[in-house]
């Protein structure tokens, strides 16, 4: 057997098998052997670390293939990110995260180009992916748009924005539920408006208390909405502010109220000005009987 180097980076870069997952694979490997190879960049282990810890804990062969064309983490990055989305597998989260992943990374090199447009930089970022046998495969394209990258991740442009709130605002608790398939995405998204220590106490409580919270944020923003319908009302009514064709509000009520007051201010400092002239004439036609000699 080969020194394979298995790094934990590596190994943890795609999200590990259920427990499920992995006793039935280890039933697969026991029952008919490791039949795909696992991948390799010199000594490090790319692909195939649940296959390589099931061989080496039962002392079995497996075949080993090198990827010549890695030149750098990130292309290994890529490769792993384009071998896991393709697989039928691979959840519906899971396949978005790794194609927001896969947008970074290329975003990161296309900054880095821009910053150093030598030739070096230019042929690194030209350079195509590799397949596991090392033969260039076409490049893929960028994933400037969201829609870009729910095509990637076979996923719609909806449950893309939902696992970016996910991942910026859910409690690492309520993550691990969406990973684990307690919560759906569209739940987790909805849960993810409620403080870290709710979030974790909904993922503690399980499905139930998930769709719970759930149902508890949605209704607060169902009241929210009727809330501000009668504060829109109010705008229309009062402040005048304008809607547009569905009758939504084309500017904030608060902002509309600040500047009636501001419009009232002014024409009070009018009027408080055409008072203080009228005054001013008065004066001065007094200061003028004052100053002509009496006739008598």
């Amino acid at each position: 057997m080969e020194n394979i180097i298995v790094t934990e980076e590596l190994k943890a870069y795609i999200d590990p098998l259920t427990e499920d997952e992995y006793a039935a694979l280890e039933r697969s490997i026991l029952a008919e052997g490791c039949r795909d190879a696992l991948v390799l960049w010199g000594d490090i282990l790319v692909d195939g670390h649940n296959r390589h810890s099931i061989c080496t804990k039962h002392g079995l062969p497996f075949q080993t293939v090198q990827n010549t064309r890695f030149k750098s983490m990130e292309d290994v990055h890529l490769w792993m990110i384009d071998q896991h989305l393709g697989r039928r597998s691979v959840s519906d989260f899971q396949r978005g995260v790794l194609a927001l992943r896969k947008k970074e990374i290329m975003e990161a090199r296309r900054l880095a180009v821009l910053s150093d447009p030598s030739p070096e930089a230019s042929a690194a970022e030209a350079e195509a992916p590799a397949s596991a046998t090392g033969a260039p495969v076409p490049d893929a394209p960028p994933l400037k748009s969201r829609e870009a990258i729910a095509r990637a991740a076979r996923i719609s442009s909806a449950t893309v924005t939902q696992i970016e709130k996910i991942q910026k605002a859910a409690a690492p608790e309520l993550v691990a539920a969406v990973r684990s398939g307690e919560v759906s995405i569209s739940a987790a998204a909805v849960i993810a408006d409620l403080p870290a220590e709710e979030q974790a106490a909904a993922a503690a409580g399980g499905k139930k208390e998930l769709r719970q919270a759930a149902k508890r944020v949605r209704e607060s923003k169902v009241g929210k909405k009727a809330a501000g319908d009668a504060v829109s009302e109010v705008a229309v009514a009062l402040l005048d502010v304008p809607t547009n064709a569905d009758g939504e509000l084309e500017a904030d009520p608060a902002v509309a109220l600040l500047r009636a007051q501001v419009s009232a201010l002014q024409d009070e400092n009018v009027k408080l000005r055409a008072q203080v002239a009228e005054l001013q004439a008065q004066l001065a036609a007094v200061k003028q009987e004052s100053a002509d000699p009496s006739p008598f």
